[in-house]
């Protein structure tokens, strides 16, 4: 556990609804990076804050996008005028629906390009250059609106480094228009800042807006913007005075989220169908139609995980969202937890007088009980049905259920895939499934499966101040239905490989995309039918001819290679990974195979694939190696289980694992500090002591059954007190059991099953030999990993690891050993130099007045990975933290395990 290594790359997973955007590439190095996000230094020599020697030459992002398909390639220079070698970053975020395609290096006028491959290969090949004590660095990508692509390299003094990165994405139509978010936060003054962004639509371009959060009056007209018939220009370039804040200033008023807004002309009913080299697309969002009435049950958790923000939340959403429903539309209110409350015994018209009753009764609505997510949705699709058969729904209506929950399945039948096919076979393809996950703590892949398996979609709602906002904005998207049972039908032995052509409903402000490869490219006329359920069925019928590139696209600045063929494979991509959650085996498989396939052949990186960047070795230096990864929103899970870093809107992440090995986030500066604690065995320590909130967590060591010859003595944490004095709870925690005590009452809970415990205040889930989550009421919530050692293990025994998440919450007058840094440290990292060993370079820490001796090297975060944990790069502090701990490690000894002194 000990075992040090060179460190890579900072390994960065950030999260940050799918918006189209991206990032202004941010280059800095480790020494501006004192003054914005990074603390650490890797191979620079001390030097004041304003002898900064990376010279930003220029962040251009160029964006073409041509039928709503968009190519995006951002480029950054960076010069190190430094005598003295120092590490580049290069900072991009990107929308969460596009596929990276590209991304290249020119250092010294070498340029190093990557390479897409099957995503458990690139692991591989990762995890052997590491092995071989290579730098390394895996670049993973995870977000809210946007992903992060963050990748570093050391450049030589006197030399530049050029990055840049593709992406492509089919632009989705959400409440009328098409949107690009170009986020800009460059954090310093740039040589060269430019956006360009050229759009050509053959339909014609019907608006187009382009703003941002940033600009100022004297910004707002540098924004550049051209339209004619069928193509627009946006351009916005300030030069390096207009960048600054003032005249004087270094600093730079570009800083925020850039806007590009349009829409496109739609004048036939059939769409828009566009066939080129072979391959065809067709746009189908009809003007002028009707809106379909529409009954709707939401479906809300009130179970207590809920209470809160997320009931808070929750009431100002349906409080907007019922203000905003049409008369015409029939609902009701479902509330769950175990039990099952309906606001009427059936759906009732949206008339002033029922919403407002509507409206009094989901102000009261309080958090309570266990979650049964089954019965809860199984009753809203029987309330639906018995309605239908009883003839209270409007005629030509279309039906949904909007699910919104914030946990697993804890009471009634909690068996997911038992879940899923019950809700199935209740709904029988007649009703459209939304389900709205609140926040981590749930399984978003079940949800997911479920929504797709019922003709609808999942969306995650994530914990932040609008996430009223987050709920509004997705009913405003399926507020509207126009057509139901929308079927595209293209003319027998012309197509193969068609993208899906059935679709469940179309809202007013979407759109359908069909796209397909022709199977005779000198078809002269290609012909389709369209038909569909609206307040009056329709049935149309139409023809389109295949073009010349010269024709449909005359002008060559908007065209990038063959994008009717990429558009067609991007979007099979997609279809085919949304196939994944739901079907039989052989399915699954074959719709994972495929989607491989294509990523390769068209170098998308997917959540299949990473693109690999190798900078081949020179002279005795190992090579460089470099993975770009996509995760799912599955995969992106829980903030608190997906990286070592946190986003500035969550808190630090503490954690005590192992010798004992403290790990102390520090997010202000995207890095880590880490130290041990060696005593006896048996001793017990305070981490976590809240006088205001009367939170108090102790924990006590244990050792090896006996001592290695010549080893030194280890100690790990075997036992946790955690007490709310307030409440009367007391929580201990070993390696045996878990043992919750109230008033004199005691429950005992296993770790041999997975379950989920609530008392007073406070909600326990324990996963089976693997870890227990303890969430306070409005307060931190703690996190105990429970690692099992081989009975027989002649030296070693069990011992337990200790997170603490949402730390912010408790107040500041918070200590113990790990309380002392839930609100932050302020901290500068120089003078970096070699160590007693070769491979740990040592540096300079300045902090809390005094200069201390620190050492860069790995600790191990075992929160994802509970056997062999995933390795965190952090600054090393020496003797019991000393210099970085208030007082010293005796201190905090205390003389029971619920004890504060």
């Amino acid at each position: 556990m000990s075992q040090w290594t060179l460190p890579p790359p900072p390994l960065l997973l950030l999260w940050a609804c799918v918006l189209t955007g991206t990032h202004a590439a941010l280059v800095h190095s480790r020494d501006s990076a004192l003054q914005d996000t990074d603390a650490g230094i890797h191979g620079l020599k001390k030097r004041s804050l304003g002898e900064v020697k990376v010279d930003v030459q220029s962040v251009t992002m160029n964006c073409k996008v041509a039928s709503r398909f968009a190519h995006t390639v951002m480029t950054s220079k960076a010069i190190n005028r430094a005598n003295t070698s120092q590490e580049v970053f290069f900072d991009v975020e990107l929308p969460k629906t596009a596929f990276i395609t590209n991304f290249s290096m020119e250092i010294e006028g070498v340029t190093y390009v990557g390479q897409v491959k099957e995503k458990e290969k690139a692991k591989k090949q990762y995890e052997q250059a590491v092995s071989r004590g290579q730098t390394a660095g895996l670049v993973r990508a995870s977000g809210r609106k946007m992903e992060k692509f963050s990748v570093s390299v050391n450049v030589a003094a006197q030399s530049d480094v050029t990055f840049v990165l593709t992406y492509e994405e089919l632009l989705q139509r959400r409440l009328g228009e098409y949107e690009l978010m170009i986020r800009v936060k460059p954090k310093q003054l740039v040589h060269k800042f430019e956006i360009v962004a050229d759009i050509y639509e053959p339909q014609g371009i019907a608006s187009l807006d382009a703003h941002g959060t940033f600009l100022t009056n004297d910004l707002l007209p540098l924004v550049e913007k051209t339209v004619s018939d069928n193509k627009a220009h946006v351009s916005f370039s300030p030069t390096l005075e207009q960048q600054r804040t003032c005249p004087d200033c270094e600093g730079t008023l570009i800083d925020g989220d850039f806007f590009i807004k349009y829409d496109v002309k739609r004048d036939k009913d059939v769409g828009d169908i566009q066939i080129v080299n072979g391959y065809f697309v067709h746009f189908f969002a009809p003007s002028d139609l009707p809106r379909v009435p529409k009954n709707v049950v939401f479906v809300i958790d009130v179970s207590y995980s809920m209470e809160g923000a997320k009931i808070k939340q929750t009431r100002e959403a349906l409080q907007t969202i019922l203000d905003d429903i049409h008369s015409n539309d029939y609902f009701n209110l479902v509330l769950f937890d175990h039990y099952v409350e309906f606001w009427k015994p059936s759906l009732t018209q949206a008339t002033v007088e029922n919403v407002a009753e509507a409206q009094k009764f989901v102000s009261g609505l309080r958090a309570r009980g266990a979650t049964d997510i089954n019965q809860a949705v199984l009753k809203a699709t029987e309330l639906l049905y018995q309605d239908k058969k009883n003839k209270t729904l409007p005629d030509n209506s279309v039906s949904m259920i909007i699910l919104l929950t914030d946990g697993d399945p804890t009471s009634g039948i909690t068996d997911q895939k038992q879940i899923q096919e019950n809700v199935h076979n209740a709904i029988q393809g007649n009703v459209t499934l939304f389900c709205l996950g609140f926040g981590y703590s749930l399984d978003y892949t079940f949800l997911d499966v479920m929504a797709q398996q019922n003709n609808g979609l999942a969306r995650r709602i994530y914990e932040d101040s609008d996430a009223a906002l987050q709920l509004k904005g997705f009913y405003s998207e399926v507020a509207s239905p126009l057509l139901s049972e929308v079927h595209m039908q293209y003319q027998d032995n012309t197509v193969d490989s068609l993208t899906q052509s059935h679709f469940k409903q179309l809202f007013n402000g979407s759109e359908i995309v069909v796209a397909g490869r022709l199977t005779d490219n000198d078809l002269d006329n290609f012909l389709f039918e369209i038909s569909a359920q609206g307040v009056n069925d329709i049935h149309l019928q139409g023809e389109a001819s295949a073009q010349k590139w010269d024709v449909l696209f005359p002008h060559e600045e908007y065209i990038f290679g063959d994008f009717t063929e990429r558009l067609w494979a991007y979007l099979t991509i997609q279809q085919l990974l949304n196939k994944r959650g739901s079907g039989t085996a052989e399915e699954k498989s074959n719709a994972t195979s495929e989607a491989l396939a294509l990523s390769l052949k068209y170098s998308f990186v997917t959540p299949l694939t990473s693109m690999v960047v190798t900078k081949p070795q020179r002279d005795e230096e190992p090579e460089d190696m470099f993975i770009a990864d996509k995760l799912t929103e599955a995969q992106r899970g829980r903030p608190s289980y997906t990286g070592y870093y946190s986003s500035p809107s969550y808190s630090p992440i503490t954690s005590v694992d192992g010798d004992p090995h403290f790990i102390i986030e520090v997010p202000d500066r995207n890095d880590t500090l880490c130290f041990n604690i060696d005593d006896t065995p048996g001793t017990i320590f305070n981490l976590v002591r809240d006088p205001v909130s009367g939170i108090v967590v102790n924990g006590q060591t244990i050792g090896d059954k006996k001592l290695q010859p010549g080893s030194k003595v280890h100690t790990y944490f075997g036992r946790f007190g955690i007490a709310h004095e307030k409440r009367g709870l007391r929580v201990e925690v070993s390696t045996q059991n878990i043992v919750v005590s109230r008033e004199g009452m005691k429950t005992i809970l296993s770790w041999a099953e997975t379950r989920t415990f609530r008392t007073l205040g406070m909600e326990l889930q324990v996963t089976k030999d693997r870890s227990l989550t303890i969430t306070m009421k409005d307060s931190a919530k703690f996190v105990v990993i429970l690692h099992r050692v081989w009975k027989k293990h002649p030296y070693h025994q069990d011992f337990l690891g200790f997170y603490t998440l949402d730390s912010h919450l408790l107040s500041h007058r918070t200590h113990g050993l790990l309380g002392q840094f839930y609100h932050g440290l302020q901290l500068v990292v120089g003078d970096l130099h070699e160590g007693q060993n070769a491979d740990k370079p040592d540096a300079t820490m300045k902090i809390k007045g005094v200069e201390i001796n620190v050492t860069r090297g790995w600790q191990r975060d075992y929160r994802q990975d509970v056997k062999y944990g995933e390795g965190v790069p952090c600054w090393f502090i020496h003797n019991n933290g000393t210099g970085l701990i208030d007082g010293t490690h005796h201190d905090y000894v205390v003389s029971g395990i619920f004890k504060t002194s």
